[in-house]
């Protein structure tokens, strides 16, 4: 049973694309690796950007100085 963890900053990402994403991966895992789609688990975790950092500092920091 394959499980997939996607970490995403929570910013305007609509149902619809996470139901794109949920069965992108889930057929990808099919094709790929011959899994099962009725076993296979896809799981979106939207992070805010103030607990999401990178190079030392916040996303949030970043984008308000338009990185």
């Amino acid at each position: 049973m394959p499980f997939v963890n996607i970490k995403i900053t929570r910013d305007g990402v609509t149902a619809d694309q996470k139901a794109q994403l949920i069965k992108g991966v889930t057929d990808l895992l099919v094709r790929v690796l011959d899994k099962n789609p009725a076993t296979t688990v896809v799981v979106i975790e939207e992070v805010d950007t103030d607990n999401w950092g990178i190079g030392g500092e916040s996303v949030t920091v970043r984008r308000q100085r338009g990185q």
